[in-house]
């Protein structure tokens, strides 16, 4: 258990290619709306919900990265400073689940090894599937990455996927006090998104029924063999 005055903030990155639901998945989770006109992101944009996560209290603050090529020099520096990273295709898109290694490359250049999940959204539309689940799970273990299918549509397993990640970067920051008893002394009392923190909000923008409830049995999370 942290201190009490202690206020924990995460940075989360959504990242993948555009219309695979990114927007939407943000949405979904802060605000518990889901609206089906696409809208694409420039730059970044940015929404944040409070929660509790192991007893603590955890402010989620998400950022949501345009998926097409021109805007990667912004998006990029947004990457950095973040403690948790979504990966996110398109069942019915197979250009976005073939980008996602090049996605994790970006990440990973720019923060390094962070706790990461695959999501595949827009399982509702498995009729229109242009991928299989074998693929689906066979990618999730090679990046070594805990798999999720989702419906934002459908608010399936959106929750879990923060939540989880929520608890992977808790039990990181949890070791590291462990280790450097100092952190939890902070001046301002706030541990875990430093740069994020100080920014100033103009900055933010800147540089149902299931449809196949049978199908949908078996979705959730894979966590594939380490």
């Amino acid at each position: 258990m942290l201190e009490e005055d202690m206020e924990v903030a995460i940075k989360m990155v959504v990242v993948g290619n555009g219309a695979v639901g990114k927007s939407s998945m943000i949405q979904r989770y802060c605000k518990g709306i889901f609206t089906k006109d696409y809208k694409k992101t420039i730059g970044v944009d940015f929404l944040e919900r409070q929660v509790q996560v192991n007893d603590e209290d955890v402010r989620l603050m998400l950022w949501d990265t345009a998926g097409q090529e021109e805007f990667d020099a912004i998006t990029k520096a947004y990457y950095r400073g973040a403690q948790a990273c979504v990966l996110v295709f398109s069942t019915t898109d197979r250009e976005s689940f073939e980008a996602i290694s090049s996605w994790r490359e970006k990440v990973v250049a720019e923060v390094g090894d962070i706790p990461t999940v695959l999501v595949q959204n827009k399982i509702d539309l498995l009729d229109d599937s242009c991928i299989k689940n074998e693929e689906a799970e066979a990618l999730a273990k090679k990046l070594k990455l805990r798999f999720y299918r989702t419906s934002v549509k459908e608010d399936l397993n959106v929750n879990e996927v923060f939540k989880y990640l929520a608890e992977k970067y808790l039990q990181k920051l949890k070791q590291q006090i462990a280790e450097d008893p100092e952190l939890m002394h902070s001046s301002s009392n706030k541990i875990g998104c430093y740069t994020i923190l100080t920014m100033t909000p103009s900055c933010f923008m800147t540089p149902g029924t299931l449809a196949h409830p049978k199908k949908l049995e078996a979705t959730g999370s894979f966590q594939p063999a380490t």
